[in-house]
């Protein structure tokens, strides 16, 4: 089940809940009782970069390199 989190405007607390994406826009009242909450957008980090250049190929010497080390693996 997902997480979502909210923020508290009457007391800025900032808490989770684990409830189905049906109701991930459903009211939240804060742990400490106030009803007025605002849900946060969330970010997910994931590994690896698709902004960063591939690496320059090596020049001289016999080639290398692959998923293998040496030739392709196929």
């Amino acid at each position: 089940m997902p997480r979502y989190e909210y923020r508290c405007r009457t007391c800025g607390d900032t808490f989770e809940l684990s409830r189905p994406m049906a109701e991930s826009s459903a009211p939240a009242d804060c742990p400490a009782g106030h009803d007025d909450t605002v849900k946060l957008l969330s970010t997910v980090a994931v590994g690896g970069s698709a902004a960063s250049p591939a690496p320059a190929p090596r020049s001289g010497g016999g080639g290398g390199g692959g998923c293998c080390g040496g030739g392709c693996c196929g």
